[in-house]
């Protein structure tokens, strides 16, 4: 892939028996929206959790913008990160909580006032600047966890299933703006998801991962009508799933039988 902003070349984690990512290798371009889908437990989080530096990989290499971040502390990598559990200081205002990140890396007051208003402009916070999270829906809290991993500027977002405790209205009406802001800001975003319907509506490619191993990558139509294994099939719920009996093959064509009909 050319003009890829990450890559993970034969990344490998285990917990004690448990493989939790077993000799992964995906690249990430730099305007796409990369879903990580799978169940509970495939390993998905662990996955982003290590591009994150948040966790070290046994084995295996994690570049960012060209640089080997493997063994780089988070606040190095230049990303951004959005959790599935809000995370907002109960006793910090809305500008607080977002220009957090930038308070850490030790940003003048022009700086973090001059990101703080771009980035509420860019999620429609302008107005709520001085509110508490007591006083926000769970719309305009999602909003400030998104402005938050934003307002550095990264040059890549992590996303780890933050729409999870949205009803189901406002999660459609977070998936659009979410990918709304990917295509504004023109950055890789890499959202992990258990969702099907969350990865198919945004995304350009995705991972279907399993127990901790890749089942398939790729385009995401390309995944839901050419699964190329039956639990991606299964998981995606692809119309071109069906059992039957392998008669024969000749020329890549398989016959099949269909309880007594041949297909």
């Amino acid at each position: 892939m050319t003009d890829t902003v990450l890559t993970l070349d034969n990344v490998s984690k285990h917990f004690g028996a448990i493989t939790a990512a077993d000799d992964i290798n995906i690249e990430v371009g730099r305007t796409e929206f990369f879903a990580l889908l799978g169940p509970s437990g495939s390993g998905k989080t662990t996955m982003l959790r290590m591009i994150a530096g948040l966790e070290k990989p046994d084995t295996g290499k994690i570049v960012i913008g060209g640089k080997d971040v493997t063994n780089e502390p988070p606040y190095r990598r230049g990303i951004g990160m959005v959790f599935q559990d809000f995370l907002l200081f109960p006793h910090k205002t809305v500008a607080e909580n977002i220009t957090f990140p930038l308070k850490m890396q030790g940003a003048s007051a022009d700086e973090k006032a001059k990101n703080l208003a771009w980035v509420c402009g860019l999620v429609h916070l302008e107005g709520l600047e001085e509110r508490y999270p007591h006083q926000l829906s769970g719309g305009q809290k999602q909003r400030v966890a998104l402005a938050r991993g934003l307002v550095s500027r990264p040059s890549l977002l992590l996303l780890d299933e933050p729409l999870a405790n949205l009803d189901r209205e406002l999660r459609k009406e977070m998936e659009v703006e979410i990918r709304r802001f990917q295509i504004e800001l023109g950055i890789p975003f890499v959202y992990v998801t258990h969702n099907q319907e969350e990865a198919l509506t945004m995304s350009d490619r995705m991972a279907v991962m399993r127990a901790g191993k890749m089942e398939q990558v790729g385009e995401k139509f390309s995944l839901y009508h050419d699964p190329q294994s039956g639990f991606v099939a299964s998981f995606l719920g692809s119309p071109n799933s069906f059992y039957g009996t392998v008669m024969a093959v000749e020329d890549g064509i398989a016959e099949i039988d269909w309880f007594g009909h041949p297909i």
